[in-house]
């Protein structure tokens, strides 16, 4: 199985901390492997992902390259689908079973914008996909999108080193923490 790259293009440390987090909290719940951020180098948020990994568990990795374009053309020079989500592309529905494909066999780079994304970012994309041609958050274009791509089977997932776990209830709210030498609670 090939790894999912989510690239954050623009992030901009005094408008974006809040939903740049989200990005990469979304990114790593439903089943990217790693989040690279560009635009401001803002190592709080890279901390602060790291944080949230030592906690939950996993392997997500989050960095940063000053170079977004430099970086798309590697992982499409190493072989990656690199995916532009934007209202303006392709129905997400038309090319899921395409997506699942390269996820599978090479890898995806998955390509979420901030401020206006250039046109650049949309030449070099392999495809621009919409979760739908209307005005929608960056968030919700990658959950749907990631959700599409692992047919649901990223709610169910568990991550290992978890050192607190949440417990489903139906009413109320729970959480275990878990015994740092075993795991179990």
């Amino acid at each position: 199985m090939g790894r999912i790259t989510v690239l954050r293009l623009g992030h901009r440390i005094k408008r974006d901390q809040r939903i740049s987090t989200h990005v990469a909290l979304t990114a790593r719940a439903l089943g990217a492997d790693e989040i690279v951020f560009s635009g401001d180098y803002d190592p709080g948020l890279i901390e602060s992902v790291a944080r949230v990994v030592e906690k939950w568990g996993g392997s997500f990795k989050a960095s940063y390259t000053p170079d977004w374009a430099g970086f798309i053309r590697q992982r499409k020079a190493a072989g990656e689908m690199v995916v532009h989500l934007t209202m303006y592309g392709v129905g997400l529905q038309h090319v899921v079973e395409e997506l699942r494909e390269a996820h599978r066999s090479r890898g995806l780079v998955l390509v979420v914008g901030s401020s206006k994304v250039p046109i650049e970012v949309y030449e070099l994309a392999d495809l621009n996909v919409a979760v739908t041609n209307q005005p929608h958050s960056e968030v919700a274009a990658l959950a749907v999108a990631l959700d599409w791509i692992h047919g649901g089977k990223e709610l169910d997932r568990t991550y290992p080193g978890a050192k607190i776990v949440i417990v489903p209830s139906r009413h109320g709210k729970l959480g275990k923490q878990l015994d740092k030498a075993s795991g179990e609670p």
